[in-house]
């Protein structure tokens, strides 16, 4: 991919995310849309710079054609995603909410979750789509 394609890659990810992610984070914890939408950008704002330079990497250790890549490869790369995303959002919706580790525990659970099973999917579709848009 060229750097032109990563960022709308980029961006398209995290758009779409955004909005599912502060409608849920809205109805699941009753908090306020100004709130929820905050914290989810400042969210958004980290994995965008994560996602970039995630699959950047991802993709040098992986080569090849991304059409191809198996079931299980991205598995690995959605598990390998969400697992920096823990470690670098964890403290953040600590101190964003001011809340107790258990909550964040609970919450964060449902961040990885849902953009385990979005990141796999929005990938895969991602390229199916850049496949025909190329080969058009």
């Amino acid at each position: 991919m060229t750097k032109k394609e990563r960022i709308i890659h980029t961006v398209l990810f995290e758009a779409i995310a955004l909005t599912l992610l502060t409608l849920g984070a809205i109805i699941t914890t009753g908090k306020d849309a100004f709130s929820m939408g905050g914290l989810v950008v400042l969210l958004t704002v980290i994995a965008m710079f994560w996602n970039y330079g995630y699959n950047l990497a991802f993709d040098k250790v992986v080569p090849g054609n991304r059409l191809s890549r198996t079931k299980r490869t991205r598995l690995f790369h959605g598990i390998g995603f969400e697992l920096g995303m823990v470690i670098l959002t964890f403290p953040v919706i600590m101190w964003f909410l001011k809340t107790d580790f258990i909550s964040v525990l609970i919450m964060d659970i449902g961040f990885v979750t849902f953009f385990f099973v979005y990141a796999i999917a929005f990938n895969w579709l991602y390229d199916i789509a850049r496949n025909r848009f190329i080969n058009a």
